[in-house]
C-alpha cells in the first residue's frame, strides 16, 4: 500500500480482504437498504418541507428543476462518500485529514464549514409546531416566548433517542424509516384526494423544466422565462431577478441534502458494516452498545482478483442505495409536500403578517382555512399536517445532532494521537456522548439568541447557504482523495469526476451569486463609510 500524502500522525490503514458481500436478492433485502433511507430521513425535513414548498407557492413548479440538477449531483458526492468507505472503512473527513498539511489544518476547516450545524434551525420550527397544536392556530408574536421554551425542550428531547439501539446508527434507521414512511403516505394520500391533476402536472413536468429563471415583469413583480428559450428568441440572456437569490440558493441547499450532511453517508456505509466497515466497526450508543467497538484507524484491502470481484458486488449495494432508494426519495420528498402547498398555501393569512414560520405551518393553516372543505375534513387535515411537519423537523435535528457529535468523534478518533493512546475501541461511545452534550448546550445557546433577535425561517436560510460553500468545497476535496489515495483500479471514472467537478461548480456558484446579491452590498456599504 502507497505511503500516505501527509507526513503526521495518522497511522497507515491496516490490510485485511473484503468481506463477502450478501446477494442483491429480494428475500435479502434487510442487508442492503439502510444508509439511503437513513440519509433520505434526514434530508426530508429542510427543501422539502421549508423552502420546496415555498417556492412551488411562489413559482408553480417552474423552478423544480433546480431540485432536479441538486439531487443528481449529490449521488455522485454520495457515491463517491460511500467508495471511499467501502474501501478503508473509514469517513471521508478521515480521508481529508490524511493528506498535507495533516489533520490540525483540516480539522480547521472542517470547523469553518461546519458552521451551519451550529444553528439549531429545525429544532425551532418544531416548537412553532408544537405551539400550533397547542394554541389551535399559528402562533403569533405574542406567543413567541412559548416558542422559545419549546425549543428548548425539543432540542433536549431529540438528543434522547440516540442514547439506545446498540449502534446509534441503528436508532437513526429505526427512527428515519418510520418517518419517511408517515411521510410521504400521508403527503401522498393528500395529494390523490385533494390536489387537481393540472397541480400535479405542475410540479412533476417541473422537474425537467430546465432552464427556467425569475425576472422582473415590469410591475414590480416577478415572472419565471426560460432562459435558453429566450437567448435564441431574442439573442440575449434574461437579467435574471435576483430579490430571492438566498431563498433559492437555500431551496437548492436543501434539496436532497445539502452541506456536510452528505459526507456523513461514508459514516453510515461504516457503520451499517458494509465493504471495509464490517473490519472497522461502529460508534456504540451508551445503553445496549457494551459490545461494539470502533478502530482508530481503518482498513485495506489488497487487489486480489477475489478482492475485486467482492468489490463490484460491494458497489451494486451504494448504485442500488443510491439510484433506486435515496434519489427516488428525495423526488417524492421534494413533489408531494410541494403539492400539499401548491394547493392549499393560497388559503392562510401568514404570508401578509410577515410571520417567518415554517411553510409546513402556512400549508398547514390553509387546509384550516380552505373553504371548500367539511369543518371535520379540514379540522383532521390541520392536525395531521402539523403532526407531520413534527414529524419532519424534530428527527431530522435529532439527525444533526448525531451528525455534528459523530464527525467530530470520528475526527478526534482518528486525528488525535492523544486520544488514540487513551481510548480503547470499545470506549469510543464517551468521546461522542461528550461532544453531543456540548453541542447541546451551544445549539440552547443560539435558539435563545435567533430567537430573540432573528427568527426560524432565517436560521435556515443562514443554514442552507452555508451549506451550499460546505458541499462545494468537500466536492473537490473528496475528487482529490480518491484519485490519490485510492488504488488506481478502483479510483473514479471519469464520468464520476466530471460529476463530482460539477456538484463542486454548481454549489459554489450559489454561494458566489448568493454573496454577490446579499454580503457584497453591505460589505462595500461599510468600506465606504
Amino acid at each position: 500500500m502507497q505511503n500516505l500524502l501527509n507526513a503526521n500522525t495518522i497511522p497507515e490503514w491496516s490490510v485485511a480482504d473484503l468481506p463477502e458481500p450478501t446477494p442483491l436478492l429480494w428475500r435479502n433485502w434487510t442487508s442492503f437498504v439502510g444508509p439511503g433511507i437513513v440519509m433520505m430521513g434526514i434530508q426530508i425535513g429542510g427543501g422539502e418541507w421549508l423552502f420546496g414548498p415555498e417556492i412551488t407557492a411562489k413559482y408553480g413548479g417552474g423552478l423544480m428543476w433546480v431540485a432536479t440538477v441538486a439531487i443528481v449531483l449529490q449521488v455522485f458526492y454520495n457515491l463517491e462518500c460511500g467508495r471511499y468507505a467501502l474501501y478503508c472503512g473509514e469517513p471521508v473527513f478521515t480521508g481529508f485529514m490524511r493528506i498535507r498539511p495533516g489533520p490540525g489544518f483540516w480539522m480547521g476547516l472542517m470547523l469553518l464549514l461546519n458552521a451551519s450545524a451550529l444553528i439549531p434551525g429545525l429544532s425551532t420550527h418544531g416548537a412553532a409546531i408544537i405551539a400550533s397544536l397547542w394554541l389551535d392556530r399559528p402562533p403569533g408574536e405574542a406567543d413567541k416566548t412559548l416558542v422559545t421554551v419549546l425549543a428548548y425542550a425539543c432540542l433536549l428531547g431529540v438528543s434522547l433517542p440516540v442514547l439506545v439501539g446498540g449502534k446509534v446508527y441503528n436508532m437513526l434507521q429505526a427512527v428515519m424509516t418510520v418517518k419517511v414512511l408517515f411521510i410521504l403516505s400521508f403527503c401522498l394520500l393528500v395529494g390523490i384526494f385533494f390536489v387537481e391533476p393540472s397541480q400535479w402536472w405542475s410540479i412533476f413536468s417541473g422537474f425537467l423544466r430546465f432552464g427556467n429563471v425569475p425576472v422582473s415583469d415590469g410591475e414590480g413583480g416577478e415572472k419565471l422565462v426560460n432562459a435558453i428559450g429566450h437567448y435564441h428568441q431574442n439573442g440575449t440572456w434574461p437579467v435574471i431577478e435576483l430579490a430571492n437569490i438566498a431563498v433559492l440558493g437555500a431551496f437548492a441547499g436543501y434539496a436532497g441534502g445539502g452541506g456536510l450532511s452528505n459526507s456523513t453517508y461514508s459514516n453510515f456505509v461504516r457503520d451499517k458494516g458494509w465493504g471495509m466497515g464490517r473490519h472497522v466497526g461502529a460508534i456504540a450508543s451508551a445503553v445496549g452498545g457494551r459490545s461494539i467497538t470502533l478502530s482508530h484507524v481503518g482498513s485495506a484491502f489488497p487487489l486480489t482478483k477475489e478482492n475485486l470481484r467482492r468489490w463490484s458486488g460491494w458497489w451494486k449495494y451504494l448504485i442500488t442505495d443510491q439510484v433506486f432508494v435515496w434519489a427516488p426519495g428525495c423526488f417524492m420528498g421534494m413533489a408531494l409536500p410541494a403539492l400539499m402547498s401548491i394547493r392549499f398555501a393560497p388559503y392562510s393569512e401568514l404570508k401578509q403578517t410577515g410571520l417567518s414560520w415554517a411553510q409546513a405551518i402556512v400549508t398547514a393553516d390553509g387546509m384550516r382555512l380552505a373553504p371548500e372543505l367539511n369543518p371535520a375534513v379540514s379540522r383532521m387535515l390541520w392536525i395531521l399536517a402539523l403532526l407531520a411537519g413534527l414529524a419532519v423537523m424534530l428527527p431530522s435535528q435529532m439527525s444533526i445532532v448525531d451528525d455534528f457529535s459523530r464527525r467530530w468523534t470520528d475526527a478526534l478518533w482518528t486525528g488525535s494521537a492523544r486520544i488514540r493512546r487513551t481510548f480503547q475501541p470499545g470506549q469510543v461511545k464517551w468521546v461522542y456522548y461528550t461532544i453531543l452534550a456540548v453541542y447541546v448546550a451551544w445549539s440552547l445557546f443560539w435558539t435563545f439568541v435567533f430567537s430573540t433577535w432573528g427568527t426560524p425561517k432565517l436560521m435556515t436560510i443562514v443554514i442552507a447557504n452555508l451549506n451550499n460553500l460546505a458541499i462545494g468545497v468537500t466536492s473537490l476535496q473528496l475528487l482529490w482523495i480518491n484519485h490519490r489515495l485510492l488504488p488506481s483500479a478502483i479510483r473514479p471514472s471519469w464520468y464520476h469526476s466530471a460529476g463530482l467537478l460539477l456538484c463542486a461548480l454548481f454549489y459554489l456558484g450559489l454561494s458566489l451569486l448568493v454573496f454577490i446579491e446579499k454580503q457584497l452590498p453591505p460589505l462595500m456599504d461599510w468600506m465606504s463609510s
